[in-house]
């Protein structure tokens, strides 16, 4: 594991993890990872890291992404290391096309985005960012993506501040509710950014009682009402077992993953 950077502050860092053995003519097929938190300051990318580890032994390069997050009020921080609107959602368009020059054997062709609960809000952003408008925060991608997972993710920004999740968490990234601030919102809730072409896979414990699994099911009928491919995978799983190596879920979700991305499962 080698630690890069994509940014100059504390928090614009990688994790890339590298398979062992040789490697593949075109290079690793990598997958990013985005952890959650309801992208608030303590929580960090140590969350999941325990998917690294695994996707490097499937024969996976993962790229593990920090990323700025949101602070709590008390607490006192370089401006330029503060997280929010819309530092969060530049700074994973950022991590992503990093991939681009990284001096690394990875394979451009074969990169998949992969987040946790608010960081799934992000990864499924991240592949919605060829339908945002020309100038808006993370438009232009330079990466393509040849698949993208949620992991019980935060799907439905509007739906989830009208259910109360996360005791105001949205509101904190995008600086004010949707009916404050519509235009962030509309640019950061994936729902709003299906038709983009990457075929998506949704994994949901049904025992979650932190970011309900309607969040899964409302954007996968949005997807499909776009004409896009998407797999749902349900489970009895609470919210973390999604992130955990040994449980079905994520098993699934990882050969998932190697069947998209081109693996040699001889390995």
């Amino acid at each position: 594991m080698r630690t890069r950077r994509y940014g100059s502050a504390a928090d614009q860092v990688g994790d890339l993890w590298l398979p062992d053995g040789e490697v593949p003519d075109t290079g690793w097929p990598v997958v990013v990872l985005i952890h959650g938190g309801f992208w608030r300051h303590q929580y960090v990318r140590t969350l999941t890291e325990p998917l690294a580890r695994d996707l490097a032994r499937r024969g996976l390069a993962a790229w593990n992404l920090e990323y700025r997050r949101v602070p709590p009020p008390d607490v006192v921080i370089r401006e330029e290391d503060r997280g929010g609107w819309p530092a969060t959602l530049q700074d994973v368009a950022d991590g992503v096309d990093r991939l681009g020059d990284l001096d690394a054997p990875v394979d451009l062709g074969r990169v998949a985005v992969v987040g946790h609960s608010a960081g799934g809000q992000l990864a499924l952003w991240a592949a919605g960012r060829s339908r945002l408008p020309a100038g808006a925060v993370g438009a232009g991608p330079r990466v393509p993506l040849a698949a993208v997972v949620g992991l019980a993710p935060v799907a439905d920004l509007r739906g989830g501040e009208r259910a109360g999740m996360g005791n105001g968490a949205m509101a904190d990234l995008l600086g004010g509710g949707s009916d404050t601030v519509p235009e962030r919102w509309e640019l950061a809730d994936p729902l709003g950014l299906v038709g983009h072409g990457v075929p998506v896979l949704l994994v949901h414990g049904e025992d979650d009682e932190s970011v309900p699994p309607t969040q899964t099911a409302a954007y996968a009928d949005a997807v499909r009402a776009a004409g896009d491919e998407v797999e749902v995978f349900t489970g009895p799983a609470d919210h973390m077992a999604v992130i955990d190596p040994v449980e079905p879920l994520w098993q699934r979700a990882a050969t998932w993953l190697e069947e998209r991305l081109g693996v040699d499962l001889r390995r």
